[in-house]
């Protein structure tokens, strides 16, 4: 990027130093882990990692990001969010209406989909990350993974497995079933770190 910006990466549970030593270690990213509503306002953009969905989000609610974070998304902050990080953002999740998330992500998920911690698996995914390019491959691994089950008009779908859509972008949010982060392979970090470039160049020029 040509003038670095802070990645945050929320920092209230899961897998979020993972995430961390992949914006800083692979792409030499600037990044700081958010536990707070100041830590958030220092942010150019937000990871949400993978993790237990149910507690990250009493936690945001406890201590005011829940509502600082769905604020940052109105104002335009890119956010990238990764298995349980993807069901925070969603609108909705299948037969768990109780559930409260972010409802930023118009989609609905499936929690748990491709089943328990023991099925877990890796995969290579063919997504279309940039328009008018061909398919790349990434590599991730799906962890007592959700997969969305309908997308809204302004989703579009970024990649595919056996069929179930696992990637998506809206506008400025993100998303992934999978977790690139424990892999080796940093082409999703990468196109997110540039969504937070032009984020920052659109904001720059308006």
């Amino acid at each position: 990027m040509s003038m670095q910006k802070i990645v945050g990466v929320l920092a209230l549970q899961g897998d979020f130093e993972a995430h961390e030593r992949m914006l800083q270690n692979a792409l030499g990213a600037k990044t700081r882990l958010v536990k707070t509503c100041q830590e958030l306002e220092e942010a150019d953009g937000l990871v949400l990692p993978g993790g237990e969905s149910t507690t990250i989000v009493k936690l945001m609610q406890r201590i005011g990001l829940y509502e600082a974070i769905q604020q940052r998304s109105a104002e335009g902050m890119p956010l990238y969010g990764t298995c349980a990080g993807m069901i925070l953002l969603a609108r909705s999740i299948l037969a768990r209406e109780d559930q409260p998330t972010l409802g930023l992500l118009d989609v609905e998920v499936a929690r748990n989909a491709f089943g328990r911690q023991i099925d877990s698996f890796e995969a290579d995914i063919p997504m279309q990350l940039y328009e008018g390019a061909r398919h790349q491959l990434v590599h991730g691994v799906f962890i007592r993974a959700p997969y969305i089950t309908r997308c809204g008009a302004e989703v579009s779908v970024l990649g595919r497995y056996q069929e179930k859509v696992v990637a998506v972008r809206q506008q400025h949010i993100l998303a992934t079933a999978f977790h690139p982060e424990l892999t080796d392979d940093a082409g999703v970090h990468r196109y997110f770190l540039q969504m937070i470039e032009q984020s920052q160049e659109k904001r720059s020029r308006t």
